[in-house]
């Protein structure tokens, strides 16, 4: 949502379909899971009195799905071939996720776009980049954000938080670090996937983490 307070900033998502075709020209296998929260997030649907939450969590999925197609339109105007495959089957405006179908487009040399989480309720969409990482046999996965890595504290509300350049599975569990939800980091762990959590809107260091450069915080074993 960029700057605004809800909805789709178009310039932030070019700025994204721009670092992703710099990654995507190197030669690397990329793959994309946008979440939905500048639409809706299920959790919203926990607060309010009387909205059924697996309601709400499947209104998030469908929300993820408008962010998928914004970006697969804004990747394609910059010449990068997509696909875009949804956890909910909706064969009009997307494909079913199929492992093997995910593969053979990375193959190919295709942005693949994971749409709908995981299709399942109460998932987070970190659990879902966790399970979808798992299943093509990612190298790492890259979790952009609006820091530029992992703190002791929350540093837009703790001017004393220090950065970690890099931590291990362990203390981001003992010290109860909020990098993904417990099940997408149990996940990740225990299927050997390292995490780097960098500030996305740096404009050029998507390219820079993929080319091995020290930029946000290395989450490891």
């Amino acid at each position: 949502m960029g700057d605004k307070q809800f909805g789709i900033d178009h310039e932030r998502l070019k700025q994204y379909a721009d670092e992703i075709k710099q990654v995507a020209k190197t030669g690397a296998q990329v793959a994309v899971v946008i979440g939905g929260g500048n639409i809706f997030r299920g959790i919203q649907a926990k607060n309010s009195e009387g909205f059924d939450r697996v309601q709400g969590d499947y209104m998030g999925m469908l929300a993820t799905v408008i962010n998928s197609m914004a970006l697969q339109v804004d990747l394609e105007k910059v010449n990068v071939q997509t696909r875009l495959l949804s956890a909910i089957k909706m064969e009009q405006i997307c494909e079913p996720f199929i492992r093997r179908r995910a593969i053979r487009h990375l193959e190919k040399g295709r942005v693949v776009i994971f749409g709908a989480g995981t299709g399942n309720p109460y998932f987070t969409t970190d659990t879902a980049a966790a399970l979808r990482a798992i299943e093509i046999e990612a190298e790492v996965i890259l979790k952009g954000t609006r820091v530029d890595g992992i703190y002791s504290a929350d540093p837009e509300k703790d001017k004393k938080a220090v950065k970690f350049d890099s931590i291990s599975f362990k203390d981001v569990y003992s010290k109860n670090l909020q990098v993904m939800d417990l099940t997408a980091l149990t996940l990740c762990n225990e299927n050997k996937i390292p995490i780097i959590v960098f500030n996305m809107n740096t404009p050029g260091n998507l390219k820079k983490v993929v080319e091995g450069k020290k930029v946000g915080t290395l989450v490891k074993f």
